[in-house]
Formats: C-alpha cells, sequence, structure tokens
C-alpha cells in the first residue's frame, strides 16, 4: 500500500509553499489564479485530500460524514438518514444532516460550509433543474473531495446509489393498464429533481407499449409535499364532471398522493370505487392511512446505508477509487387505494423486499463508471 501524499508533497510538486497550498484548500482570496490551477492539478494527480482529526486518537475529534437532502419533512428521508447513520456509526463517524429545502443557493452554502468544516465526505441528493449551477459540485470533483450522490447529475463523474425510477414508474402504470384503466393521470413532483422527469417518462413507456393515450395534459404538476398534492387535486379535480375525470392517478411521491387523497374526499370522490391511486416511497406513514395506500416501494434505509458505506470506502482508500453506480430495486406494493375496473384482471402478485439484508438487496445492479 503507497504512503498516503501529504501537503508538503503537493507543495513540492507545484512549486509552492505550504502555505500557498493552504491558502488554495481554504478558498483564500490570495493565491493568483494560475497557482491555484496548478496546485489543484497537483492535487488531483496525487489523490491528496486534506488530513482530517484521527478517529483511532482518543484525543482527537471522531471523523464526520455529511448528509446533505432537499426536504426536511419528508418521511422519505427519514428512514435515509437512519441507513446512512448506522453504517457511519459502526465505520466510526458522526453523521451531519443539513436540508436544501430544494434551493440551489441553500445547497451551494451547505457544501461549501461542510468543506469548511472539515467533515470527511459528503453524501448528497442534489437540486437539479434546467438553472442549477452545479459549479460547487465540479468543485468537489476538483478538490479529490469525496461524495456520493442519491441522484445522477450528467457531466458529474461521481459515485450514485440510486433507484431505476423509470422502471418503477413503468411497472406501476403498466399495473394500472392490467387492471383495465385507460384514462391514467400524473402528478408530477418538482422540477428541481431529475426523479420528477423520470417517473414522467416511466408513465409514458407504459402507455406507449398499450393501448392507453397518454399526453402532456396528463402531466399535472404538483409538487414533493402534502400541500402540493391536496392543492393540485383540487384544482384538477374540482369542476372536473365525472365523465371527463381520470379512472386513475399515478404521484412523484407518497406525501402528493396522501394530499390528492384529501382532496378527493373533500370534493366527494371515493378511493377507490371513483378514482384508483399510486404513491411512489412508500413511507411508515401509510400502514396509518384509512385507505391504505398502493405505492412503489424505495429502499430507503439501505440507499443510505450503501451510500455510506461507498463513501467510506472513497475516504479511507489511500488509491484513487473510479466512480461505482450501484442501482437498487424498487417494488410495487399493493394495499387498498387502487381496484380493477373489469373481472378478467390478472391477478395481483407482489413481491416485498425484505428489509433486513445486510448486503445489497437481490436485484441490485453495480457498475464502476470509467
Amino acid at each position: 500500500m503507497t504512503k498516503q501524499p501529504t501537503i508538503n508533497d503537493v507543495a513540492r510538486l507545484a512549486g509552492v509553499s505550504k502555505a500557498t497550498v493552504s491558502a488554495v484548500l481554504n478558498d483564500m482570496g490570495t493565491v493568483k489564479r494560475s497557482t491555484r490551477e496548478r496546485v489543484l492539478s497537483v492535487i488531483e494527480s496525487l489523490n491528496y485530500r486534506k488530513s482530517g482529526p484521527d478517529r483511532r486518537n482518543p484525543g482527537q475529534q471522531m471523523r464526520s460524514l455529511a448528509l446533505v437532502i432537499k426536504e426536511i419533512d419528508n418521511p422519505f428521508y427519514g428512514e435515509v438518514i437512519t441507513g446512512a447513520r448506522g453504517a457511519a456509526d459502526e465505520a466510526g463517524y458522526t453523521l451531519v444532516v443539513m436540508s436544501s429545502e430544494g434551493g440551489h443557493e441553500a445547497e451551494r452554502r451547505a457544501v461549501e460550509l461542510l468543506q469548511r468544516k472539515e467533515v470527511d465526505g459528503l453524501i448528497l441528493t442534489p437540486v437539479l433543474d434546467v438553472d442549477a449551477d452545479l459549479s460547487h459540485l465540479f468543485e468537489l470533483k476538483r478538490r479529490n473531495f469525496p461524495f456520493v450522490l442519491l441522484e445522477e447529475v450528467r457531466g458529474v463523474p461521481g459515485s450514485l446509489i440510486d433507484v431505476d425510477n423509470e422502471e418503477a414508474s413503468r411497472r406501476a402504470v403498466e399495473f394500472l393498464i392490467e387492471q383495465g384503466h385507460t384514462r391514467i393521470v400524473h402528478f408530477a413532483g418538482p422540477e428541481y429533481s431529475s426523479h420528477s422527469q423520470e417517473r414522467i417518462d416511466g408513465v409514458r413507456r407504459a402507455c406507449s407499449g398499450s393501448h392507453v393515450i397518454f399526453s402532456d395534459d396528463d402531466v399535472v404538476r404538483a409538487g414533493a409535499h402534502l400541500e402540493d398534492g391536496y392543492r393540485a387535486g383540487l384544482a384538477y379535480f374540482g369542476d372536473r364532471p365525472p365523465a371527463e375525470r381520470p379512472t386513475a392517478v399515478t404521484c412523484y411521491n407518497d406525501l402528493v398522493a396522501i394530499g390528492l387523497c384529501r382532496a378527493l374526499a373533500e370534493l366527494g370522490i371515493r378511493v377507490p370505487d371513483d378514482v384508483s391511486v399510486i404513491g411512489f416511497d412508500d413511507i411508515a406513514l401509510l400502514d396509518y392511512l384509512p385507505v391504505r395506500l398502493t405505492t412503489v416501494r424505495m429502499p430507503k434505509g439501505d440507499m443510505g446505508r450503501l451510500a455510506a458505506q461507498l463513501l467510506i470506502r472513497h475516504i479511507e482508500s489511500r488509491e484513487a477509487l473510479p466512480p461505482e453506480k450501484v442501482y437498487l430495486e424498487a417494488e410495487l406494493v399493493v394495499r387498498d387505494s387502487t381496484r380493477a375496473l373489469h373481472a378478467e384482471a390478472p391477478p395481483v402478485r407482489v413481491r416485498v423486499a425484505s428489509t433486513e439484508e445486510t448486503g445489497a438487496p437481490a436485484g441490485t445492479r453495480q457498475r464502476v463508471a470509467r
């Protein structure tokens, strides 16, 4: 095993002082651009990282990971955090959690602050849309700062733990089509998540392979929160006569689906008698609803646990590791919020993934990015 490069090695190869290297690492504006670029190039070539406290020394502070989420009120992230914290604890790391609340600037500030606080690595659910400024992510890569994404960012060669959202959405809609539904609408998520578009694409794929027509008018822009589903449900179904209503709605996530169900109840529209509803995530709250929601189960705890384990491997490796992309399997869980429209509908077959698995779940696809 090769010796871990030091700040002295960087300074020697870049032809600068240790103070200059330190100034570059700490984003001080005292270093001219050409020198800064030269230092960063040497940092990348050596796989150098700032030395954090030694967790093996009881007199030093414990090493830490940070997880930056997008929505503090979404129970989905609670299970991701639990999985990540368990893996961090096992390896002797403390987990720090921050939320961007879907804001580009808030995410950038969080990432920069966490680097200055000398966390050892980041797990990130990035804010993505057409206006997203991703410069802080490219800067992480340039500085050789370890990070793992929970949502892919095109052009950023980082490690990823995710689910094939398009495929999971397609399977949910194909289930509805098999149950006799031909008028299907999708309540879409926020523009700051690439998962939103992937789930729309899954609906389109399922419909394009069948006799069901699905157009842009069948995509209702909702959001990610309870109130988003509620308001979008009242607006869409409020003045729509029964003959023009869809018979089924798929939703970006469970919170949107729960908000929609409340709106439908207030409008006197019954679930699933009048409209079938499918969510996405399978948050624990669903077991306590009057009508238990059919949903796509995301392996939330596994995502957090595997992301933390992968990040720690990158942190502790003395050699640069290539980015890894791991896709976990999502499961359709059929409950009470959907019904068949004809007696000939095929029987429902649902495989429930175990939450007690210690390795990557069955069906995991893994590849190393080149």
